[in-house]
């Protein structure tokens, strides 16, 4: 396997921003240090480039695990936007195996099913049971659109049960019956809101985003979920970061449908690319595409952090022409005409991705 040698780069290791390079050695990194000089089999000259550790989306949705209709090709959905880590947030086919055969590091969210207000764990238990230790958590589609749910008694069910088993729950929030106030008061210290900031009835922005304040001091974690302007007002996330409020975490929502029909090159850059138009800080933005959704995914010991001894997952950015320009659902139009543009994605030390 190749020695990579990263150099003059300004470089986000999960927690902050340095100017070093990064020497990786087999499938591990090997190096963080200023001016290394070791000699490398491939060596990248990044001058005002960014490289950050392999981006983690806590919410995609993969072929063979998520439904037909939604699944997209692991790895493609991922490695050119520089995430090497992924969790599938609706998982209901396939099995370990599976999992295994996608170089995509990956978790799993196992779906829950709800019929007349009530959860329904048949399908869940057998899926938990094929995914094995790959399943860290159930989703609940809390959703009256997709759902038949009427009050919070299938997500409290759905929370007894997953809790009793030591996992964390996702919820999508979209099109709740319930206020936000009620839905987080649910939710333990762990547990996912996805599509947080979606716009319409019972959205969080109705008591002034004080809800959402609590729940992160209990250690909910808040997942913008964007789904492109489908799933996200705009306006909505704008408020909250005008309000103090930043997201934990920002995640896809990627499907078969997503990367090419979304007003640019939907991914997770475009994601970073709305979130700093609309007002988020660099350092808020990296964090939530590293350190937080590893830490979310229970995952922090191996995944969103440039480490020495750490596997050698790197991404590395520039900041140029990576224009986007969207409408959301409530006709709130944003666009830009630059962003992050993903380069260069590194899993486990091989180049998987060079732009």
């Amino acid at each position: 396997m190749a020695k990579i040698l990263i150099k003059n780069g300004r470089v986000w290791n999960g927690d902050a921003f340095s100017y070093t390079d990064v020497l990786t050695d087999g499938d591990k990194i090997a190096k963080i240090e200023t001016d290394i000089s070791d000699t490398a089999d491939l060596v990248y000259d990044v001058k005002g480039k960014t490289v950050s550790a392999g981006l983690v989306d806590a919410h995609v949705h993969m072929r063979g695990i998520s439904t037909s209709k939604f699944g997209t090709q692991a790895e493609m959905s991922c490695f050119p936007f520089g995430t090497t880590a992924a969790a599938d947030a609706s998982g209901e086919y396939g099995n370990r195996a599976l999992l295994d055969a996608f170089m995509l590091k990956n978790v799993v969210f196992a779906k829950v099913g709800i019929k007349n207000n009530r959860a329904d764990f048949t399908k869940t238990e057998d899926a938990l049971s094929r995914f094995g230790d790959k399943a860290i958590g159930v989703k609940v589609y809390f959703d009256t659109a997709m759902s038949e749910v009427s009050n919070t008694t299938p997500l409290r069910e759905a929370c007894d049960f997953a809790h009793a088993g030591g996992l964390r729950v996702m919820v999508h929030s979209s099109n709740s019956p319930v206020s936000m106030a009620e839905l987080l008061d649910t939710l333990e210290k762990g547990d996912i809101l996805t599509h947080a900031f979606h716009g319409g009835k019972n959205n969080v922005s109705e008591d002034g985003f004080e809800s959402m304040r609590q729940a992160q001091k209990r250690g909910v974690v808040i997942d913008v979920g964007m789904a492109g302007h489908v799933h996200t007002d705009f306006g909505v996330l704008a408020k909250a970061i005008q309000y103090g409020i930043v997201p934990d975490v920002i995640s896809t929502d990627i499907t078969k449908f997503s990367a090419y029909t979304r007003g640019g090159r939907y991914g997770m850059t475009m994601c970073m690319n709305i979130a700093q138009t609309l007002g988020m800080r660099e350092e808020d933005i990296f964090r939530a595409v590293t350190a937080n959704p590893a830490k979310a995914l229970g995952k922090e010991n191996e995944w969103g952090y440039l480490m020495v001894g750490r596997k050698a997952d790197i991404a590395v950015f520039d900041y140029t022409d990576e224009g986007f320009d969207l409408t959301d659902k409530a006709g709130n139009h944003i666009c830009n005409t630059e962003g992050y543009r993903c380069v260069l994605t590194v899993s486990d030390g091989q180049v998987v991705y060079r732009n």
